[in-house]
């Protein structure tokens, strides 16, 4: 049994990750701030679910919050730290841009800072497809530089993998770090294509479907995503001894940091994914076609054969499960909120 924080575990990822620690019997410390960027009573209703084990702890306080932090990893100094928690979203960094910067730039410093003086055994954070940005040679790789970020979003994260090796290198922290793509599934955030268009579409309402339908995306299951991130979490990355500065890889380090995508390495078209949910629910779709948004990419697609090669994982769910499984939770879990459900 292992002491793990996860940060965010009222969020999507972390709730589903708490779940799973706790299924297979550590100890779990879960943090969240339970903002307002989406409905709290969701993320009150995930918590809700996690707070009866006697297993899990919680704690209310924003990573951002220097002191709470630093108290926090001193009076609990858990062994491993699965790092969930920042401000989310490509589109909300346009007009709320001050946010990236304190959660996920001065918060990440704060979770660092802690596992630096408090002997944490292994790092484990979420980065996101999003950084590799203006790349178009897919399947995109760990092993390619990602230099050209398109929003604000991808930068705090591709800084995050920076600030991580910069500790991994001083103070042999550790640290991995884990592209996820486009993750959906049951008690999913709402601000998501998949949500979104399904509550649409119940009720009756227009969507509005980006770049006329043409974008891809390498939709990836949540099962898949928190096996990913267990599985990585369990082993301590060591530095690669082939590692040279003549030919740097991105993706390791003569420090012992490491990153990862985690991706269903099957990128699907915006309108056969809306194919499925309508499918999926037995309506018709009503369309709002629009241009490609600022700071979107046209397609995402995870290589993902290091991920096999270090932990024998690869995503496999298929969009027509994911899809159905969670209008399934939906319709169950709104069901007697809305009548149109």
């Amino acid at each position: 049994m292992k002491k793990i924080l996860v940060t965010g575990a009222a969020g999507f990822i972390g709730y589903h990750v708490a779940s799973r620690l706790l299924e297979r019997g550590d100890l779990v410390l879960g943090l969240d701030n339970l903002n307002d960027y989406y409905d709290v009573s969701l993320k009150e209703a995930r918590l809700a679910l996690l707070e009866p084990h006697p297993r899990f702890f919680f704690r209310r306080l924003d990573i951002a919050d220097r002191a709470s932090m630093e108290d926090l990893f001193r009076i609990e100094r858990p062994e491993v730290v699965i790092h969930l928690a920042a401000q989310a979203g490509v589109r909300y960094s346009l007009v709320n841009p001050h946010a990236y910067i304190t959660a996920n730039i001065a918060g990440f410093l704060n979770v660092l800072e802690g596992c630096r003086h408090h002997g944490v055994e292994h790092l484990v954070f979420a980065s996101s497809s999003s950084v590799y940005g203006a790349n178009t040679a897919m399947p995109f790789s760990v092993h390619q530089n990602v230099d050209h970020p398109v929003s604000l979003y991808a930068a705090t994260k591709k800084a995050n993998e920076g600030m991580a090796h910069a500790y991994a290198t001083l103070f042999k922290v550790p640290c991995t770090g884990l592209r996820f793509f486009t993750v959906y599934g049951p008690w999913g955030r709402p601000d998501m294509s998949l949500f979104l268009f399904t509550r649409a579409i119940l009720a009756g309402e227009p969507i509005d479907v980006f770049n006329h339908g043409r974008m891809k995306r390498d939709f990836t299951f949540i099962d898949d995503i928190v096996e990913g991130v267990i599985r990585v979490a369990d082993r301590i990355p060591a530095p690669n001894p082939k590692w040279t500065g003549k030919a740097p890889d991105p993706a390791s380090s003569f420090a012992p940091w490491r990153l990862y995508n985690i991706g269903n390495n099957n990128p699907v078209e915006l309108l056969h994914f809306i194919e499925v949910i309508e499918k999926a629910l037995g309506r018709e779709a009503r369309k709002n076609f629009l241009p490609m948004q600022p700071g979107d990419v046209s397609e995402t697609y995870a290589d993902v054969d290091d991920l096999m090669a270090d932990v024998g994982f690869r995503p496999a769910t298929s969009i027509e499960t994911g899809v159905a499984r969670f209008i399934a939770w939906y319709r169950e879990y709104y069901g007697g909120k809305n009548k149109n459900v």
